[in-house]
């Protein structure tokens, strides 16, 4: 695809150049994402086939399901990506839509408070602790978490509402 921009040169007025923009032929399709968390991994899937794979770091407490705020667990079940945030505290976000009807019906038994917030995202904004932590720990509140490259490629290729499988 050519496309004409204008550059400009010093005081001159500015001249009209041909850029080519080189595009992938074909973004995979992808209708839904399943997330292993003992693996540490999340599919990005087309049907039955898997179409990129991530590293994921979870919750400072990974082992169980999320039952309530401040447990610092990951979820599991079935939800869906509802919301994208560009502007987060973290490179890009999409939030998760814990609690779905089954995590509110077991927090009320138990009074308790679901929490919330839980999002896919890449790194902070502002690191707290050096790069090589957050590559090599669950350090969310309970969120999955993804290098920025990787949040990227999520963000473009997960279409919206997307189903999103959490496993043990």
């Amino acid at each position: 695809m050519a496309v004409a921009a204008s550059v400009s040169q010093g005081d001159n007025l500015p001249q009209t150049e041909r850029v080519t923009l080189r595009t992938p032929e074909k973004l995979p399709a992808v209708d839904h994402l399943v997330v292993h968390k003992a693996e540490r991994r999340m599919f990005l899937m087309h049907g039955d086939s898997v179409v990129r794979t991530y590293k994921i770091a979870l919750g400072l407490n990974p082992i169980g399901t999320k039952e309530r705020s401040g447990d610092f667990r990951t979820p599991e079940g079935s939800y869906r990506l509802v919301r994208r945030n560009p502007r987060s505290d973290f490179f890009l976000s999409m939030q998760v839509s814990y609690p779905n009807e089954t995590d509110l019906k077991h927090a009320r038994r138990n009074h308790w408070d679901t929490g919330g917030s839980i999002m896919i995202h890449g790194l902070p904004t502002q690191l707290k602790h050096d790069p090589s932590y957050y590559e090599s720990s669950d350090w969310t509140d309970g969120c999955i978490a993804v290098s920025n490259s990787d949040m990227l490629e999520i963000w473009l290729l997960t279409p919206d509402n997307a189903p999103i499988e959490i496993l043990p």
